[in-house]
């Protein structure tokens, strides 16, 4: 689809460790994910949902098939794919302020224009009067925040999550999932995020990929047809909640059975 951001083609990744059997992550794994779009990627552990962020990045190869950013193919890392790890990933001995003005220095910018740029998507997401704070001054809902407004900064066309708010609090967890959909929106660009939560899955989704066990295959595809922000009483989604609960129980069944094996 020529008008798809991301397009995904049957792609496979079979891992290789030194002095032990292969290990097939992925098998023929197809999607297409639409310019602004908001997709989640839900699955059992292993079942290859990192490892394809990490290619989608151009930071992995891929074993074959082909993944394509608006019909080119991926061959590397770009400053048009934005990456965001579940540990915040900031260089502790930099401000804040430096931390988000050092993405920005391949685009050639002059020291000056850089931190003048970061101190502006700092103050948009709620930091501005943390720019000389080093890393471990902050809350972990800070550092999250301070690692989007790195990637963002770069103004990527994709941006992709590997499970951001998996080490934080229930009540400081739906901060920051509200905090990503302003974001989301404010920005314009594809999101592609990892989770392990239903529930997380079900608030920012506008489709959610369910993942068999490993090799990861796409089991399903699920549209939310909830308005945001999503009611958490509303009949639908306790219809969606089991709905994923029940696709989700067989692959998280096999991928414990493989794990004791």
């Amino acid at each position: 689809m020529s008008a798809a951001a991301l397009s995904l083609r049957n792609v496979s990744k079979v891992w290789r460790p030194e002095g032990r059997p292969p290990v097939e992550a992925l098998r023929n794994f197809s999607l297409d994910i639409a310019p602004g779009e908001f997709v989640v990627f839900l699955g059992p552990s292993g079942c290859g949902k990192s490892s394809l962020l990490y290619m989608i990045a151009g930071l992995e190869e891929i074993s074959s098939g082909a993944i394509e950013q608006h019909g080119k193919p991926i061959t590397g890392p770009s400053a048009e794919r934005g990456l965001i790890f579940q540990e915040a990933s900031l260089f502790p001995w930099l401000t804040i302020l430096d931390n988000v003005a050092f993405g920005l220095s391949i685009k050639g910018q002059s020291t000056a224009s850089r931190r003048a740029a970061a101190a502006e998507i700092l103050r948009s997401v709620g930091l501005g009067d943390m720019l000389e704070k080093k890393p471990d001054e902050l809350s972990g809902g800070m550092r999250q925040r301070a690692a989007c407004a790195r990637a963002l900064a770069l103004r990527p066309e994709i941006l992709m999550m590997d499970e951001p708010f998996a080490a934080l609090d229930v009540q400081t967890r739906a901060k920051m999932q509200d905090f990503l959909l302003q974001l989301w929106r404010d920005s314009g660009a594809s999101i592609v995020l990892v989770t392990h939560s239903i529930d997380e899955a079900i608030a920012l989704a506008d489709r959610v990929v369910v993942f068999t066990a490993r090799p990861g295959q796409v089991k399903t595809i699920i549209p939310i047809d909830l308005p945001r922000p999503r009611p958490t009483r509303d009949p639908r989604y306790h219809e969606l909640r089991d709905q994923f609960m029940d696709l989700l129980a067989d692959e998280v069944d096999r991928a414990f059975a493989e794990q004791e094996a």
